[in-house]
């Protein structure tokens, strides 16, 4: 478990992967990290070989919208954490 501290700025590129040849295409984390760009969020990783990998995304809170009333959320600067 865990990610060495040596290849963790690498996880995000295209094709990079730690496993055997035919056992991974190398592109989930990228793809991720892409579509959380395209929304203009954040990725970040902290990990420690032996422990574990926590991976947090920020995505930003705009243009929400009240069900059924047409109304938008004012002053939404508080996000929630997910565990």
């Amino acid at each position: 478990t865990g990610i060495p501290e040596d290849i963790q700025n690498k996880i995000f590129d295209p094709f990079f992967t730690t496993k055997p040849v035919g056992k991974g295409t190398g592109l989930g984390l990228n793809i991720t990290y892409n579509i959380i760009k395209q929304h203009n969020g954040d990725i970040a990783v902290r990990s420690k070989p032996g422990e574990g990998t926590t991976f947090t995304i920020s995505l930003p809170v705009k243009g929400l919208e009240t069900p059924g009333d047409g109304g938008s959320v004012e002053n939404a600067t508080e996000g929630s954490e997910v565990s």
